[in-house]
């Protein structure tokens, strides 16, 4: 009688392929929960942040821990990228993880909020590792995990340590003033201030997801439903939209960011102890794996910082694991990340295929947010039918009226080359609950810049989501 699995080294031992396992979860769809799909409908909301302005609400789908202690900044530079030489109080910087292979993990945002106080907010990966190293590396540090919401919580009642918002949007600063009741200095990219939201005052960051300026804002959850009516009421002049959830996800194509890369830790020996630790139910464990691109090796699905224009932050200037790999790259020979415009009448096809009773169709392409796994993998392949690199979220946006995928590819595939992207899976498709017999599509697409969006190309960081 086989054992149930208690962590995810056993899951994969009774699996027996990591690849066969993750390609076949059974978790569903990615789900942004709590937070409608939509206020008015997705494409006037895409458009607002284009246009007018826009309120995204950020609360729910993202955990959120806090790492203080006199070792805080020694855990977060012994397993970054980054550099820490200079990361002030009221900064904040993109964090990025490796494996001891120098595969990525994950990212998200760290916030330094006091001295010894740091706030990491992302997708779980990242927050796992973070967690695991704390523990079994024995840092002098207290940690307070705020998981993100269950994706089907049934009708209870939701509860989070913080609302978090964003004010994005070319008239973005416009409602900021008006909420401060006067002028509010421009700081510099990802630097923390406050803002007078009626009355009360709450942290903000500097950031830019929709190209112009704005904020991203938080503060305890119980005040969440006022501020967010008060930030409402200050900004209808101005043509402010909520955005919900479907079109929230629709920015990434527009900003240049690939949002879930495989976490490489799925093999070595170094990550074995960790595998024993991450639960049986972990994201890692049921991290639903999908695309046309199919391999044996589970370290095929692992992508450097390069290959998702993360090269910028590697900094030798200090130990962290997953440096003795990360020197031994050559960097001029990786993938870099690009934008993949897909061609209109190929895509009508796909979309055309559904009414078509004679045939099984093709992967069904959702609105706006095509993806049908955690960690997508399509193969992008040249005239010659090789394999030039992985489109990994794809998508449409209705300010760029294009199906659009955030991909990486090899150097030898230079801006406005045209590939194809293989959409759906081979031979019939896997056993993912999101996945149906199909045929497979083969999708012209240009290889166009990342970000994808002008607006975002000239207005962001250089460095951050920006082409490398």
């Amino acid at each position: 009688m086989t054992t149930k699995p208690q962590n995810l080294q056993e899951v994969m031992d009774q699996a027996g392929s990591t690849v066969e396992l993750l390609r076949n979860s059974q978790v569903g769809k990615y789900i942004y929960p709590v937070v409608p799909s939509e206020f008015t409908n997705w494409r006037r909301e895409q458009e607002a942040w284009r246009n007018a302005a826009v309120l995204f609400d950020q609360s729910h789908h993202m955990d959120s821990l806090r790492i203080a202690g006199p070792d805080a900044l020694k855990l977060l530079s012994d397993t970054a990228i980054n550099s820490f030489a200079n990361f002030p109080v009221n900064a904040a910087k993109q964090y990025v993880p490796t494996a001891s292979n120098g595969g990525v993990i994950g990212d998200g945002i760290l916030f330094h909020l006091d001295d010894e106080e740091f706030l990491y907010v992302g997708r779980s990966p990242a927050a796992n590792w973070l967690t695991w190293r704390a523990e079994d590396g024995d840092y002098k540090v207290d940690l307070t995990m705020d998981r993100r919401s269950p994706s089907r919580p049934y009708g209870h009642e939701v509860k989070r340590e913080f609302w978090r918002y964003q004010i994005q949007g070319p008239r973005a600063w416009e409602v900021i003033e008006k909420l401060q009741g006067g002028p509010v200095d421009k700081l510099k990219f990802f630097r923390m201030g406050t803002l007078n939201v009626g009355g009360t005052e709450v942290r903000t960051l500097r950031h830019g997801m929709a190209g112009a300026p704005g904020l991203e804002l938080w503060g305890p959850y119980a005040d969440a439903d006022r501020i967010r009516e008060t930030i409402l009421e200050a900004g209808a002049e101005f043509g402010l939209e909520m955005a919900g959830m479907r079109a929230y996800s629709g920015n990434t194509f527009e900003s240049g960011w690939i949002p879930s890369p495989l976490p490489a830790i799925y093999t070595g020996e170094f990550e074995e102890a960790y595998r024993k630790w991450l639960p049986a139910d972990s994201y890692e464990a049921v991290n639903a794996l999908a695309g046309s691109f199919v391999s044996d090796s589970i370290e095929d699905y692992y992508l450097n910082p390069w290959e998702l224009g993360y090269g910028s932050f590697v900094k030798f200037d200090h130990d962290f694991i997953g440096r003795d790999a990360l020197e031994k790259v050559d960097v001029d020979s990786q993938r870099r990340k690009v934008t993949l415009a897909w061609n209109a009448e190929d895509l009508t096809k796909v979309l055309g295929s559904l009414l078509d009773p004679n045939s099984v169709g093709n992967q069904f392409f959702d609105f706006p947010n095509a993806n049908y796994g955690s960690s997508n993998f399509d193969s992008v392949i040249d005239a010659d039918g090789k394999v030039v690199g992985f489109s990994m979220f794809t998508g449409y946006t209705a300010n760029e009226r294009t199906g659009l995928s955030m991909a990486t590819v090899d150097p030898s595939v230079p801006i406005g080359a045209e590939v194809r992207v293989v959409w759906g899976e081979p031979d019939g498709g896997s056993r993912k609950t999101t996945v149906q017999p199909t045929d497979q599509a083969f999708v012209r697409a240009i290889v166009s810049p990342a970000p994808y969006s002008a607006v975002a190309r000239e207005e962001y960081q250089q460095g951050w989501r920006t082409a490398s």
